[in-house]
């Protein structure tokens, strides 16, 4: 990842930045809690490969904190993540609760911090800040795909 340094942040951006570093430590430690507690080791796999996702954005975040704008790649994450839930989908009809709470928690926190993204890139004024921001809450939406897909195959409601 390419690095330009020169952002000033306002006063704003910086206390934005702080809420999305938050929810990024937030995500990483409920995705290592969810991968030891999944009773299924596909959904263990998804959990782990999310929260390196998780770890990522942290790191872009902590950069812009810095005033550093990455220069973000076009999705080469998600490819990295380990395939799509059908690829995951060994069981497909077996359902555990704990599972399914795993799922449905994992989902709407990202749909809660995909949010977050949406909102902080419009306060931003540096276009290739927003432009890291944008790429991180696509990455946050493909993780609410990914487990959204994996909660179809499996039987669970979303």
């Amino acid at each position: 990842m390419d690095e330009v340094m020169n952002m000033k942040l306002t006063q704003k951006e910086t206390s934005l930045l702080k809420d999305l570093k938050g929810s990024e430590e937030l995500c990483i430690e409920k995705y290592g809690t969810y991968a030891e507690r999944a009773e299924d080791p596909a959904l263990k796999m998804l959990f782990e490969n999310i929260r390196d996702g998780e770890k990522q954005h942290l790191q872009t975040i902590e950069s812009l904190m810095q005033g550093t704008v990455p220069m973000m790649g076009g999705g080469q994450q998600q490819q990295q993540q380990g395939g799509n839930a059908s690829s995951q989908c060994d069981n497909c009809g077996r359902k555990s609760e704990n599972d399914e709470f795993l799922c449905r928690d994992a989902l709407d926190t990202e749909k809660h911090v995909s949010s977050l993204y949406d909102t902080c890139i419009f306060e931003f004024t540096d276009a290739g800040a927003r432009d890291a921001l944008n790429h991180i809450q696509k990455e946050e939406q493909e993780h609410g795909k990914r487990l959204y897909d994996y909660m179809a195959c499996h039987g669970m409601s979303a």
